[in-house]
């Protein structure tokens, strides 16, 4: 069993405006993500199953052309391969798990 402090997990740009910290095991990636009021997420698929929980913030998020607001405690199933994107109405803090893991977050 690993032990982590997410504060030790350093802090990474994945796109401008979102920074997140990452938790990668065999099979999931998890994304601790911080994002800055007013950041756009471009519109977006992947092959990989994404479930969002809105910790703290708002977020607009559009999902297969639907737009719904994010805020504390929501969730959202997000399909392998359904486009999405989304935009920070206020600074928020998400935390997103994929299945399988994010190999390309890995080089970030």
């Amino acid at each position: 069993m690993d032990k982590l402090n997410l504060n030790s997990i350093a802090l990474k740009e994945i796109v401008p405006g979102f920074h997140a910290r990452m938790v990668h095991t065999d099979n999931m990636t998890i994304s601790f993500v911080e994002v800055e009021k007013g950041a756009v997420l471009p519109e977006h698929h992947h092959m990989h199953e994404q479930v969002t929980r809105m910790v703290e913030g708002s977020f607009e998020l559009t999902l297969d052309g639907k737009t719904i607001l994010l805020e504390p405690g929501d969730i959202v199933v997000i399909p392998s391969n359904v486009k999405h994107s989304g935009r920070a109405i206020e600074a928020s803090t998400l935390v997103d798990v994929f299945n399988p893991v994010r190999e390309d977050y890995r080089s970030i």
